[in-house]
């Protein structure tokens, strides 16, 4: 059998019934820097197309300084054969076929040792940091061989046997399994950088003339979203399947609702070493015992995952599997969890950290997110890896906590708090939240009135919208708080629950999860039944929800006190409110949360309709709807729901409405008609007929009122805050089933 290069050097082939078969060959060599992936140079015939099939131009950066060169370089080379098979006595063509082959040359200059493969890199600011050669010195070696079909082919058309698609490594020269596989990696991670900085040369041309490290790495960061998303991809089919024969890994399925397999337990191995925590090298491959032990991110990696995530790599780290873990801290947790910076398949993720002695809350935690993490609200899981000691779970990251968030903005001295009796941990937590105040200064969480801006409402509605998911799912979150809601930030602030831990899922029509139930939450947080350890059901999440509703609209407090009394509070029911005494809408929806009795307190879906979420234009429309239901209703029958209303009077209005209104708005409606002024119908009647005709008021009167729907709801809930929440309550017990209010009663009103 001919080989391909064979088979060109015969052509053309003329056949006896004058069919004729035509060959060429064209052959381009790239010159790159063995350490960095730079490229130096290209050779080309000077008539040969600058594009390959694969859609890249290549370019050269002028002529080669000799002293200038690299001490170890790389010889890539192409080259593409073809083969067209025309029709006899015609052009037509019968078939045609591709062939390209990649192969590489090593080549060192100055080495004493020119088979060592060890080489130390001098640009690195570590010097015990080593660097492998993909082939060994002055050798060789054919990498990859790929062929293509062009045309189909014709009936009765006869194809010449070519060399198969595979590799031919049988010539190559002192280059074993490893070398040919890491160099694969290093040839397609130059092909890579050409691409980069073909992208690069459009946007800064100055940042092309700089060295690797710091030009192209500076202007990545410039990248448009798309480019980086594309370079993610690349780096992720670069790293994957990089550890065969490790230990099962649990990688994230898109639309798998199923559990993951869950290794038993283990008898811990005798360690072998440090793992690298000291940033020494150690064996790559699987463990003893089945486990991974991982080294520092290689070169040709790390430089590839320096392009996508630049402020992450440059902080050091190491590779465990497809994920690599840094070394900066991004918060920690109960029972030696540590939740790090990190990249898995060119994403920036989240590490949590565990303990593998605890790997059991690891895989339960695994379990819960792929039955749940599809919801907006919900912190995303993409994958798993782990070594000897601790178990690794990728999320989805974060800009920061719910509870960072609220201290940022409750306090404006926050950093000359943080800045007194500093230690390493609360230096890099003042760190933190200076780089959230820097990226969040347009950001607004309090009105002028001190209501909570829409902003506000918008992540607290997020957190509900989140419970509603999981107790649909029958999960019971069990410990939700404030550092365990996380925000995120695209185009707006978002927040999405996170630590499943702890979490437990009800099977089948399980209500509760008996008295025997692990696991407690956090301190201060939890449910009087979960402290005192008695029956749990959903309404322990929605105990904590109302904890931390009372946290983001107080700027961090507490309603049970202070952090060394909660639980005894709870435990006793020694709730204080006054907080929020001045929104009434809140005091009622915290009060319901909070209610010792589990079996009284409002499921999540019912806490998306609450007023306390609603909008000026619901605020408006509800009052509008509720008087034209309450104006039908006859003073002289005896009315139990207009006796109701009427009933609130005390409270809703404080008083004779009229005294609490200018002179010139009494004015003008008794102009129409004649007023109660202490009727809670009647005042809902001039809010529905000022609403109705505001166009049609005087102008002064519109500036009295403000404008619709703002300006016109602030006006009376400066007045009568209590007034919507009293009559809400009269509504819901006469009026809640009627096709006019339901929606109100529903999270759909949202």
């Amino acid at each position: 059998m001919k080989n391909i290069d064979e088979y060109i050097s015969s052509t053309p082939q003329i056949a006896e019934d004058g069919g004729i078969v035509l060959g060429s060959k064209r052959t381009t060599a790239f010159l790159v820097d063995a350490k960095t992936g730079r490229l130096i140079y290209t050779y080309r015939m000077p008539d040969s197309p600058a594009t390959h099939d694969n859609g890249i131009a290549f370019h050269h950066n002028g002529t080669i300084d000799e002293e200038s060169l690299p001490t170890y370089t790389l010889y890539i080379t192409r080259t593409d054969y073809a083969l067209t098979s025309f029709i006899p006595n015609s052009d037509q063509v019968l078939w045609n076929m591709t062939v390209a082959e990649i192969g590489a040359a090593s080549l060192c200059k100055d080495i004493e040792d020119p088979f060592s493969g060890d080489i130390l890199d001098s640009e690195r600011s570590e010097p015990d940091v080593h660097f492998d050669m993909p082939l060994p010195c002055q050798s060789r070696a054919l990498i990859h061989r790929r062929r293509s079909q062009q045309e189909k082919m014709l009936p009765g058309a006869h194809r010449p046997e070519l060399p198969s698609s595979e590799p031919n490594v049988d010539n190559a020269a002192n280059a074993d399994t490893s070398h040919l596989e890491y160099f694969i990696k290093r040839t397609m991670f130059g092909i890579l950088v050409v691409l980069i900085l073909l992208i690069i040369k459009k946007k800064n041309s100055e940042d092309v003339k700089k060295p690797f490290k710091e030009g192209i790495i500076k202007s990545s960061e410039r990248l448009s979203m798309p480019v980086r998303n594309i370079l993610a991809t690349l780096v992720g089919a670069l790293t994957r399947n990089r550890y065969s024969g490790a230990e099962v890994k649990l990688v994230r399925q898109p639309g798998n609702s199923h559990s993951p397999n869950v290794p038993s337990k283990r008898k811990k191995s005798r360690k072998s070493g440090k793992n690298g925590s000291n940033g020494e090298k150690s064996d790559k491959g699987p463990s003893s015992d089945g486990g991974l032990q991982y080294a520092d991110v290689d070169a040709d990696n790390k430089l590839l995952l320096n392009l996508i995530q630049p402020s992450i790599c440059g902080k050091g780290g190491r590779t465990i599997g497809k994920l690599f873990v840094s070394s900066t801290e991004i918060a920690k947790g109960s029972n030696g969890t540590v939740v790090l910076e990190g990249i898995y398949e060119g994403r920036a993720v989240a590490v949590k950290r565990l303990v593998r002695a605890h790997y059991d809350i690891a895989f339960k935690e695994i379990k819960n997110l792929i039955a749940s993490d599809r919801h907006p609200n919900i912190v995303r899981w993409y994958g798993v890896e782990q070594d000897q000691d601790f178990v690794y779970l990728a999320l989805e990251r974060c800009i920061c906590s719910l509870s960072d968030l609220i201290q940022i903005y409750a306090d404006t001295t926050v950093n000359a708090r943080l800045n007194q009796n500093l230690d390493a941990e609360s230096t890099n937590r003042r760190i933190h939240l200076d780089y959230l105040n820097g990226i969040m200064l347009d950001t607004e969480l309090r009105k002028e009135n001190g209501f909570p801006s829409p902003l506000l409402l918008k992540l607290m509605r997020d957190v509900v919208s989140g419970l509603v998911h999981l107790h649909d799912l029958g999960i019971i979150h069990r410990d939700l708080k404030p550092p365990n809601v996380l925000i995120t930030k695209e185009r707006f602030l978002g927040a999405k629950l996170s630590d499943m831990g702890i979490s437990k899922r009800l099977i089948g029509d399980m209500s509760s999860l008996g008295h025997h139930a692990t696991g407690y939450g956090s301190s201060g947080w939890q449910a009087p039944e979960q402290l005192l350890h008695g029956r749990q059901t959903r309404a322990v999440d929605m105990f904590s929800l109302g904890c931390v509703l009372f946290f983001c609209v107080t700027d961090g407090s507490h309603p049970f006190g202070s952090p060394l009394e909660r639980d005894i509070n709870i435990t006793k029911n020694k709730i204080d409110l006054f907080l929020v005494e001045h929104i009434p809408e809140a005091v009622d929806l915290f009060s319901h949360l909070l209610d010792p009795n589990a079996e009284l307190r409002p499921k999540a879906v019912d806490v998306l309709a609450h007023p306390f979420f609603w909008t000026s234009e619901i605020r408006l429309s509800f009052l509008r709807d509720s008087s034209d239901r309450v104006e039908l209703e006859d003073r002289e029958t005896s009315s139990d729901l207009l006796k109701a209303l009427e009933g609130t009077a005390p409270v809703a209005l404080g008083g004779k409405w009229d005294e609490k209104m200018e002179s010139p708005f009494i004015n003008n409606i008794g102009r129409y008609r004649r007023y109660k002024f202490d009727s809670v119908r009647d005042l809902l009647r001039v809010m529905r007929n000022k609403l109705n005709h505001y166009r049609e008021l005087p102008t002064e009167i519109q500036e009295i009122l403000g404008t619709v729907p703002e300006g016109f709801d602030g006006y009376f809930k400066s007045r009568f805050p209590k007034l919507l929440i009293e009559v809400y309550k009269v509504m819901s017990d006469y009026c809640r089933n009627e096709d006019c209010f339901q929606k109100y009663f529903t999270s759909s009103v949202l």
